[in-house]
Formats: C-alpha cells, sequence, structure tokens
C-alpha cells in the first residue's frame, strides 16, 4: 500500500510544479492601471494616453491612465514602486522619475533601477535651441559667440532641471556662460521667451510649435543627433562642432521589481508590437516625437547608463541637490 501511494503523491507533486500558476496563466484578468507622474494635456500624458488605448486592444482590458503630479515625479514614481508586483500598476515615466531625480536628490524615497522593472524605452521628443523673434542671434553660432564674449550677461529660461542640464552642457561644449533663470514648465519659459524676458530657451519641440507657428520665436538648433523632419533647415547642435551633445526627453514603461517574468515578458511584447506598427509610426510622426525602441534588458542598460551621465553633469555643474 506504502508504495503505491508514494508514487501517486510523487506523481501529484511533479504535476503541481510544471503546472502553469493560473494568475499568470490567466494576465491579465483585470484593468491595469498606467500612473503618469505629470498633469493631463503634457506630452508624457498624450503618449501615455495612446500607449493605454493601444495596450487595450493586445492585452484585452480595460488600461487606465491615472495622473499623479508633483514632487519632480517622485509621488508617481513612488506609488508604482511600492506597488504589488504583479502587472496591474504601471509607471509611464520620463527622464526624471528614471533617472534625473537620482542625480538631483540626496535622499530619494524610491530606487530607480532597484524598485522598479524596465519594459520597453517607447520614443523620445527632441528639444530644440529657441530665440525671441526679434533676437540679433540669427544663427546658434552667433548666439554661442555672444555668451563667450559676454559672459554671464545672456540669461536663459529653463522648465526644468533637465532643460536646466542641458543649458550647462551646451555652454560648458561651446565655451560660453549663461545665466539660467528657473521657471516652473517649459510653458512659461517660452511664454517669457516670446516677451523677450530671457535670450534663449531650451525647450521640447512639440511644446515650442504654436509659437514658432506664430512667429514669435525661431529656432536655431535641434538637440538630437539628426535633422528634425519638421525643421529640415535648421542644424543639430552636433553639426555645429559639438558632437558630444544629445539631450531628449525620453519615455519608457517600468512595473514594480519582482514582478514575475510571465507578466513583464507579456507586457513587454505587447509594446514592441504595438510600437511596431504603422498606426504608432503615424502618431509619433503628427506628434513630432521619435521611435526610440528598446526591449527591457536594452532599457535597463540605457537607463543605468543615463543616471551615470547625468549624475556626473549635475556634478560637474554644481547644480545643487535637494
Amino acid at each position: 500500500m506504502k508504495a503505491p501511494l508514494f508514487r501517486a503523491l510523487c506523481a501529484l507533486l511533479a504535476g503541481l510544479a510544471v503546472a502553469p500558476a493560473p494568475a499568470l496563466a490567466q494576465y491579465p484578468d483585470k484593468p491595469i492601471r498606467i500612473i503618469v507622474p505629470y498633469p493631463p494635456g503634457t506630452g508624457t500624458d498624450t503618449i501615455a494616453r495612446y500607449t493605454a488605448r493601444r495596450m487595450e486592444g493586445e492585452l484585452g482590458k480595460p488600461v487606465v491612465v491615472e495622473n499623479r503630479a508633483g514632487g519632480n515625479a517622485i509621488i508617481a514614481a513612488q506609488l508604482v514602486a511600492t506597488s504589488p508586483p504583479d502587472g496591474y500598476t504601471l509607471l509611464f515615466a520620463a527622464n526624471g522619475p528614471a533617472s534625473t531625480n537620482v542625480a538631483l536628490y540626496q535622499h530619494l524615497p524610491y530606487d530607480p533601477v532597484k524598485d522598479l522593472t524596465p519594459l520597453a524605452r517607447l520614443a523620445f521628443g527632441p528639444m530644440g535651441l529657441f530665440v525671441p523673434a526679434n533676437s540679433p542671434y540669427k544663427t546658434a553660432e552667433e548666439l554661442f559667440e555672444a555668451t563667450r564674449k559676454q559672459p554671464g550677461r545672456i540669461n536663459y529660461g529653463s522648465g526644468s532641471t533637465t532643460y536646466q542640464i542641458a543649458g550647462e552642457w551646451l555652454m560648458s561644449l561651446v565655451g560660453g556662460k549663461a545665466n539660467v533663470i528657473s521657471y516652473k514648465g517649459a510653458a512659461p519659459a517660452l511664454t517669457d521667451l516670446a516677451g523677450g524676458q530671457v535670450d534663449f530657451v531650451i525647450a521640447d519641440y512639440s511644446g515650442a510649435t504654436a509659437l514658432l507657428a506664430a512667429g514669435k520665436i525661431r529656432m536655431l538648433a535641434a538637440t538630437t543627433d539628426r535633422r528634425l523632419a519638421a525643421q529640415p533647415g535648421i542644424p543639430t547642435v552636433q553639426e555645429l562642432g559639438y558632437k558630444d551633445f544629445f539631450q531628449v526627453a525620453w519615455w519608457g514603461m517600468f512595473a514594480p521589481a519582482k514582478t514575475p517574468e510571465a507578466v513583464t515578458s507579456r507586457l513587454e511584447q505587447a509594446l514592441l508590437k504595438i510600437y511596431r506598427d504603422k498606426d504608432t509610426a503615424d502618431f509619433l510622426a503628427q506628434s513630432n516625437y521619435v521611435l526610440f525602441l528598446a526591449d527591457g534588458k536594452g532599457f535597463g542598460e540605457f537607463q543605468r547608463k543615463e543616471i551615470q551621465r547625468e549624475s556626473r553633469l549635475v556634478d560637474q555643474f554644481k547644480i545643487p541637490k535637494q
């Protein structure tokens, strides 16, 4: 009696070992939340909502965008980092919560590398160097020359520390000096630029299109490694001889750390499929965004390099830490 019973128990245990966990096999079986660290209507919110709509079609369940703005995106990132690792609460992040905050905060309440799992890097929003319409500087090099000949007399507006890093890095490369005027977002910085309160601004191209179309500001250079399709006549900073300069606002999706691989793989594959199709290509082109696709592993490697790069720049330019 004992031998048959023992064999039966072994067979039962073996079957349990290879059977998929019901929760993972059925994922997703309820709505998914995507946490966005910025207010509705921002560039990050716009692309997150497009992604959520497409994910619903791929995953067969509702995908809801929830805006949790504030605290330099710390509130949203910490919420996801401390959520159950089950794939039902995700973070749609830009540079700030995923890398820049590490460089800026001495005591960050979450670790974007240890507490979050990268699923996919998706796209970036190109930035530009803008001046008022009536600026005496007709080219980027004329502006750079002024920052060299009149160090400290040129002012630039910065809507966030990401833009300030870009501004200080650019001044370092061109050998100039300019004073930073800080704003709560790119929109007020661009508004003051149009009014002539500052000499130049580095900001997202998509946020500047209305003022460009109205003829209130001009674009002197792009911060990307290639010219923008919407502005083919405008050179990149790299073309002007400053080959290391590349600064964009990039976006990607994260899950809480320790989310099961079966779930992260499902999400990763869905995102990669969505961002490889024509509908997404059309959306990105219409929104002045650029495909910047990488799988979870590639995104994680990129994220760690970004943290190192931005930490080095913050230290180099003595940008105050919080």
